[in-house]
């Protein structure tokens, strides 16, 4: 017969679940953690007593209240002081931030990058990042892990990035690089840049509450970050959400996987350049071209928005009709798409979806904007923290 949890353990859950609230839902009064935890007064001033002597939290009066008596006080997180390395592997540029306990963005840096750019030179480029940051970092800070997002399919067990056919990258160890340029023992956690933005809309952006979400992404590619339950649904080996290679038509146009039909070959940068006449255009503003002189009644600039946005439909009906999220979220280039396309989009959601899998769905573009990859990217490394907070420091 196993033993229950033995006082220890539910002592570091407790811990974990308080410091996991305050990082979510930023100031928080005593009184509503023991409502929201379930937990005594006296507990609730016996663990954050502990969290503020290891410096993840500070306490004290609120900074305002409109009720007689004595205020309750406020537990913050330490934002300045504790914080995690977020970068950002994308199509046309490299990013990286300094992000605080709570979510905050104490300090970002970004680079244009150029599409052939291998893996083991843009580690060199990303750790250059820190050193440029480091000035401003406090003296007595720590830091508690570097989370990084990138395009294509990211092993779960590693971090190594199996395939990201827009990068040009095959087996590639982007953690492990990165981790010997900086030269630290700082735990460095990858994650697909689609899946990481859906964790972070989910803990503090558009889905916050929604327990089954799907993000869908857009550069070159198409991928898709599944909240399903409430957890963040990667698969066996990691390498879930790669709906952009649902193939759609059989025999169709060749795709950069290697396969032929995929959704991405008629939503992706290359589909809808092409259908527009563009093929020799490529990036993000050359998209935006396209939607810009649809708006300005370009007739094949139209039909090319008409027609994308009418296959967006068509593989979110099947993504509904699989999952039956409540939500929906159009991020990067489909972000763009969806916005000029919305009309084609619902059209088709309503023609191809299941009617009892339609009733709450949302459709919904970011709330955190271009700033979900690196927030999502710091939320992997505090996973540690959150966990276990006196097993970090």
């Amino acid at each position: 017969m196993r033993a229950g949890p033995s006082q220890d353990e539910i002592r570091r859950q407790n811990l974990g679940a308080l410091l996991r609230y305050v990082h979510v839902h930023g100031a928080t009064s005593r009184a509503e953690l023991t409502t929201a935890l379930g937990l005594n007064r006296s507990t609730i001033g016996a663990l954050t007593a502990d969290l503020a002597g290891a410096g993840l939290v500070s306490e004290g009066a609120p900074k305002e209240t409109g009720r007689a008596g004595r205020p309750s006080l406020v537990v913050r997180p330490e934002s300045e002081r504790v914080y995690a390395y977020a970068y950002s592997v994308e199509v046309d540029r490299l990013r990286a931030a300094r992000v605080g306990l709570g979510g905050e963005v104490l300090d970002r840096w970004e680079l244009d990058r150029p599409r052939n750019l291998i893996a083991g030179e843009a580690a060199p480029l990303l750790a250059g990042a820190v050193k440029k940051m480091h000035p401003s970092v406090p003296p007595d800070a720590i830091c508690v892990g570097a989370g990084l997002a990138v395009c294509g399919l990211v092993r779960r067990e590693d971090g190594l990035v199996r395939l990201s056919p827009t990068n040009g990258w095959v087996d590639e160890p982007i953690g492990a690089a990165l981790a010997a340029e900086l030269g630290t023992d700082v735990p460095i956690t990858v994650g697909n840049v689609a899946d990481v933005a859906a964790f972070a809309e989910h803990a503090r952006g558009v889905a916050t509450g929604c327990d089954n979400v799907i993000y869908l992404y857009g550069d070159v590619g198409v991928g898709a970050g599944i909240i399903a339950g409430g957890r963040r649904l990667t698969g066996h080996g990691g390498y879930s959400g790669e709906v952009g290679h649902m193939v759609v038509v059989r025999d169709g146009l060749p795709c950069d996987c290697g396969r032929r039909g995929c959704w991405e070959t008629e939503i992706g940068e290359h589909g809808l350049l092409r259908a527009a006449g563009r093929s020799d255009a490529r990036g993000r503003d050359a998209l935006l071209a396209v939607f810009d002189a649809a708006d300005r009644g370009d007739a094949r600039a139209q039909t090319a928005v008409r027609q994308a946005g009418d296959w967006l439909g068509f593989g979110v009906a099947n993504l509904v009709n699989i999952f039956n999220p409540e939500m929906i979220i159009f991020g990067g280039t489909m972000r763009d798409l969806y916005l000029a396309a919305a009309a084609q989009v619902r059209s088709r959601l309503n023609a191809n979806g299941l009617p009892a899998c339609l009733e709450h769905v949302r459709l919904r573009t970011p709330t955190l904007g271009e700033d979900g990859a690196l927030i999502g990217a710091a939320e992997l490394a505090f996973e540690r923290l959150l966990a276990d907070p006196l097993d970090v420091g």
